[in-house]
C-alpha cells in the first residue's frame, strides 16, 4: 500500500504499510501504550495472523507527529474455524452470515486484544477531531480495497471506555451504530498490598477456601518464565496448547501465527513473559504477559484440558498472574473479556466497553441495530464478590 497524505483541517494524517516507513518519533508518541510501539507492531507485521494485514497511521501538526493509531483488515474467509465450543442454530446462522455477508472487516484498533488500544496522542486533541480522523482513514483504507477488487463489508471501530464512546457519539461517531459486548474484566490493585499474603487476606471464607483448594490441587506442578531458547524449544507444544484453547472458544476472527510467541519475546525482551506450567518435565500450560507501563495486560494462554480439571490449572494461572501483578507492583491487570464469571471470583471487575460499527451497504446498515444483538451469543453469568468487604 502506497502511504497516503490527506488534509483534515489543521491536521494531516499518512497510512502505512510497512513499520520500515514510521516516523522516527513513533514510539516517542506511543510511549504510554505498549500495543501501539514498534517492537509490538513488528510482531504483527512479521506474524500476523494468515487472514490479517495491519496499517499504521501517523497523525501530524504541522510537520511533527502528534498521534499514532492502528487498523487491522481481516479476512474471514481464510479462516478455519469460528470457533467449535457453541453448536446452536444461532451460532450456524452466525456464522452464516460472516461468511456471506461480512468475511471483509477493517478495524480501527486492535482486533487481537482488549482494551482502548485504537491510538495514542502526546497533546490533548479533541473527541470531534479523532473521531473525523478515523472515520477518514477507515474510508481511505477501504477504497484502496476497492481498487484491488475487495469489498470491504463491515467496519469497525475497537474498544473505547464510557467517556471515550460518549463523546464520540457527539460529533462523527453519532450516526453510527454503538454496541457492547462482554465487558472487560480489569482488576484494580490497592497500593497497600506489597505481597501475594496481603490479597489472600482479604478473601472472605469462601474464596480463602477456593484459593485453599485450587493450590493443593496444584501440587505437583511446576512453574517458571520461559526464556527466548526454552520458547524456541517448546513451540510446537505451545501452539499445540494454544490452539486447543482458541479453537475451542465460542467465536474466532483469527488464530495466531506458529511462530507468534518465539517472535514476540524476541522483539519485547523482558517486556513479555511467557510462563509456563510442567507436570513431571511436560509442558501442560503456559500463559502470557505483556509489561505495559504501569497496567499489567494478560495475553494468550493455552492448557491441555484434561490436567486442566485434574489440577485447576486455569484458576492457577489467574492467581499467578495476581501476585505476578501485586508483587510487581502494577497498578492494574487487563484481564480481558472471557472467563467473565471465574475471573470475577479472583477479584476482576466488570467494565463496559464500546464499539462502533457500520455497514458498507447502505441497505445493511440501516438495519444493523436489529442485525448485530442476534450475532452476539447470549451471555449468562454471576458477577463473584470475594473480599471480606465487597
Amino acid at each position: 500500500m502506497k502511504r497516503f497524505f490527506y488534509l483534515l483541517e489543521t491536521t494531516t494524517y499518512q497510512i502505512y504499510s510497512s513499520i520500515a516507513e514510521l516516523p522516527i518519533s513513533w514510539d516517542e508518541v506511543a510511549h504510554e501504550n505498549a500495543f501501539l510501539q514498534t517492537p509490538y507492531l513488528k510482531v504483527l507485521e512479521n506474524v500476523a495472523p494468515t487472514n490479517m494485514q495491519c496499517f499504521y497511521i501517523g497523525i501530524f501538526k504541522k510537520s511533527e507527529l502528534i498521534g499514532v493509531a492502528l487498523a487491522q483488515y481481516l479476512d474471514l474467509n481464510k479462516l478455519e474455524s469460528f470457533g467449535e465450543r457453541d453448536r446452536c442454530i444461532k451460532t450456524y446462522v452466525r456464522n452464516f452470515i460472516f461468511k456471506n455477508f461480512a468475511s471483509h472487516v477493517l478495524f480501527l484498533g486492535n482486533n487481537m486484544i482488549t482494551g482502548q488500544n485504537c491510538y495514542a496522542f502526546n497533546e490533548t486533541i479533541d473527541f470531534e477531531t479523532i473521531s473525523k480522523l478515523l472515520i477518514r482513514c477507515a474510508s481511505e483504507i477501504t477504497s484502496y480495497f476497492k481498487k484491488q477488487n475487495i469489498t470491504i463489508h463491515i467496519v469497525s471501530f475497537k474498544d473505547f471506555y464510557k467517556e471515550c464512546a460518549i463523546a464520540f457519539n457527539e460529533f462523527a461517531f453519532k450516526s453510527i451504530y454503538e454496541f457492547n459486548t462482554q465487558p472487560n474484566m480489569v482488576f484494580e490493585l490497592p497500593h497497600h498490598w506489597k505481597n501475594n499474603d496481603d490479597y489472600v487476606a482479604t478473601f472472605s471464607k469462601k474464596y480463602r477456601d477456593q484459593y485453599k483448594r485450587a493450590h493443593k490441587k496444584f501440587d505437583g506442578i511446576e512453574t517458571r518464565a520461559l526464556s527466548l531458547e526454552e520458547i524456541i524449544t517448546h513451540e510446537e507444544r505451545i501452539y499445540e496448547l494454544y490452539h486447543h484453547v482458541a479453537k475451542n472458544a465460542p467465536f474466532n476472527t483469527f488464530f495466531l501465527d506458529k511462530h507468534h510467541f518465539t517472535t514476540f519475546k524476541k522483539q519485547c525482551g523482558n517486556r513479555f513473559v511467557l510462563c509456563g506450567y510442567f507436570d513431571k518435565e511436560r509442558l501442560v500450560g503456559f500463559h502470557t504477559l505483556l509489561l505495559n507501563g504501569s497496567v499489567l495486560e494478560t495475553y494468550f494462554l493455552g492448557y491441555d484440558n484434561q490436567v486442566q480439571k485434574e489440577k485447576m490449572l486455569y484458576l492457577n494461572m489467574l492467581y499467578n498472574m495476581t501476585k505476578f501483578g501485586i508483587e510487581n507492583q502494577f497498578k492494574k491487570i487487563i484481564f480481558g473479556r472471557t472467563a467473565l464469571e471465574i475471573k470475577s471470583s479472583i477479584g476482576a471487575q466488570p467494565i463496559i466497553m464500546s464499539g462502533f460499527i457500520y455497514h458498507t451497504n447502505k441497505y445493511v446498515n440501516k438495519v444493523m441495530a436489529n442485525i448485530f444483538p442476534k450475532l452476539e451469543p447470549t451471555l449468562v453469568w454471576q458477577q463473584r464478590h470475594p473480599f471480606k468487604d465487597s
